[in-house]
């Protein structure tokens, strides 16, 4: 089958957001084993081939619809009618069937925030599944496989419900394109509608909706009247699109606040703060202040959390707030309020605010929380000699997070490895984020090894599509590598002369003697895996064992102290889809 086969055609420039064609390399690596009219999907339509398709088939035709890496910039710089996005969104879903009344059938809570808005999704999702109600739950990134996104009962949807809904959706859309100026949703855009497809089709009971980028313009904020809705810690992102200061992107975050509608935040920075009790104000809606968890502590007992890390207690009480509104808006009353403790009833925060009460948890509320699970958020992977702790911080507030919840989980596990444990830093960050920022933060952990790879699974190209990303060049991708590298190194050097400037204020002390990193680039994560685990992970070993590795020179010579370790610890970070590609690897699970 020849390259010369394959043929996209240019989306219109009426529609700045969807503008541009994948390049045909990429496409042909990762879709090969499709025939050539399967693929020119764009020139005769879906419907008489519908039947015949697979899961494979709805992926690769589903990347079509990712905006080609050397058009972003343009399509930035267009984006100075972001109402105009929220109305075509509209007529996407049009086109499918669905008006935005229908929506109102799915009793959405609706989530937004910088950090902690999935891992919050998450404990309200298992909370109310555990009250025995059907649960549709709608996040992004997928870490492994796309399904990941829509959730039913907490289960990816099946590849054969996704295929079936995909087509039917797709179909529609490619059926009505040529009267709307040839246009099709752009990734986010189609996945969102598909979520809201899906969830419409299997009758869920309520459906948890965690916003993509920001909130106001997002293209979930279609969603009319939501029961409730959320905001979890707030902080400084995809500054491009949301602004570059915090009260700019409180504002946009603030968006999905609707009139008449509760909404809940955990406690905020003062000037965020006052901008969504602004933007609360202004839109109509009873915006409420978290309390801390502590409050809800019946008899001084600390409620038990299935996600790691100190941090996660902010989320689990905006969780348990969302999942009280829900229930009670529903008619559902099964949970007790507590005696106030500290604070009045709805007393004013800084005289302002109004602070939520809190409420003795039923047995559902509690088993929902512990039992709560967020793949890749402070997770923990054992496997034989090497521990994973996985975490795709790639904020400040993220990262600083992610690096006490490790040191403090990581220097427990040294106690008891009875030998010598390398520490293993896997990094990459992606977009425009400060890497040296990110990086700074954890030379403290005193790596032995700070290893950079890019966010592709493995340098041969494999029937892969679900983690393809056309929306930056692997040239790129691996000069951002070096640059990390880079600054990695000039990081080190300054902490070994003045080591204190770079520790986290009211940090865990520093495991005693300073190590020395030494620093590898690879080409893919397969490669870097397997060099840092040195055949010692036996999943990993079992992966695809007829995929080469290309390995530096020297790296080799550098492992031995990998080698005779008694244990190999490795923080992979900076990135979800960076951890995404190392789950894909080591837990078959997200595979099958």
């Amino acid at each position: 089958m020849s390259k010369e086969r394959f043929h996209f055609k240019k989306q219109k420039k009426e529609d700045p957001e969807h503008t541009g064609f994948l390049p045909i390399i990429s496409l042909y690596n990762y879709c090969s084993f499709l025939n050539a009219d399967e693929l020119a999907v764009g020139e005769r339509g879906v419907s008489n081939m519908m039947q015949r398709k697979s899961f494979q088939d709805a992926v690769c035709t589903l990347n079509t619809l990712q905006t080609n890496a050397s058009l972003l910039d343009q399509v930035k710089r267009e984006r100075g009618q972001p109402q105009m996005q929220l109305q075509a969104m509209r007529s996407f879903l049009q086109r499918t069937g669905l008006m935005v009344e229908d929506l109102d059938q799915l009793n959405i809570i609706h989530v937004t925030g910088t950090k902690g808005k999935g891992s919050t999704c998450a404990f309200t999702e298992r909370i109310l599944r555990n009250s025995g109600l059907r649960t549709g739950f709608y996040s992004s990134p997928h870490l492994v496989q796309v399904r990941e996104r829509i959730r039913i009962n907490g289960k990816p949807i099946s590849k054969e419900l996704f295929t079936k809904y995909f087509w039917q959706v797709y179909g529609r859309l490619d059926e009505t394109k040529e009267s709307h100026y040839g246009t099709m949703p752009a990734y986010f855009r189609f996945l969102t509608i598909l979520a809201f497809h899906v969830f419409l089709q299997e009758k869920v009971d309520l459906a948890v909706i965690e916003v993509g980028i920001g909130g106001a313009y997002d293209c979930t904020n279609i969603i009319r009247s939501p029961w409730v809705c959320g905001v979890s810690s707030l902080g400084i992102d995809h500054t491009s699109i949301l602004g570059d200061t915090i009260e700019k992107i409180a504002w946009q975050k603030g968006g999905i606040f609707k009139p008449g509608v509760p909404a809940f935040t955990v406690k905020q920075p003062e000037s965020p703060m006052t901008v969504l009790m602004e933007r609360a104000k202004e839109i109509g809606c009873e915006l409420h202040v978290c309390p801390e968890l502590e409050e809800y502590e019946f008899k001084g007992e600390r409620l038990k959390l299935g996600l790691a890390g100190e941090h996660q207690r902010s989320n689990a009480t905006l969780a348990l707030q969302l999942c009280r509104s829900w229930l009670q808006r529903r008619g559902f009353y099964d949970f007790i309020s507590l005696p106030e403790k500290d604070v009045a009833p709805h007393m004013l925060l800084n005289n302002r605010l109004p602070q939520a009460s809190a409420f003795q948890p039923s047995s559902a509320m509690l088993e929902g929380l512990q039992n709560a699970e967020w793949a890749g958020r402070t997770q923990t992977l054992r496997r034989g000699h090497v521990t994973y702790y996985l975490d795709g911080a790639h904020t400040t507030r993220s990262m600083l997070a992610c690096v006490h919840w490790f040191r403090e989980t990581a220097a427990r596990d040294e106690k008891t490895a009875g030998g010598p444990v390398v520490r293993v830093l896997l990094f990459n960050a992606t977009g425009e984020r400060d890497s040296a920022a990110l990086l700074k933060l954890l030379v403290p952990c005193q790596f032995d090894f700070a290893v950079f790879c890019p966010n592709i699974t493995e340098a041969v190209p494999s029937n892969n599509a679900d983690q393809e990303n056309f929306n930056v060049t692997v040239e790129n991708m691996l000069t951002r590598c070096l640059d990390n590298q880079k600054s990695w190194r000039q990081l080190s050097e300054q902490g070994s002369c003045s080591g204190a400037e770079l520790r986290i204020p009211s940090g865990l002390p520093l495991v005693a003697g300073q190590r020395r990193t030494d620093t590898l680039v690879f080409p893919c994560i397969l490669s870097a895996l397997r060099w840092i685990c040195q055949s010692r992970d036996s999943v990993l070993d079992c992966t695809d064992k007829l995929a080469s590795s290309p390995v530096q020179p020297g790296a080799m010579t550098k492992a031995e102290k990998l080698r005779e370790a008694t244990a190999i610890h490795v923080l992979v970070t900076g990135s979800l889809h960076l951890v995404g590609g190392v789950l894909k690897h080591i837990d078959p699970s997200f595979s099958s």
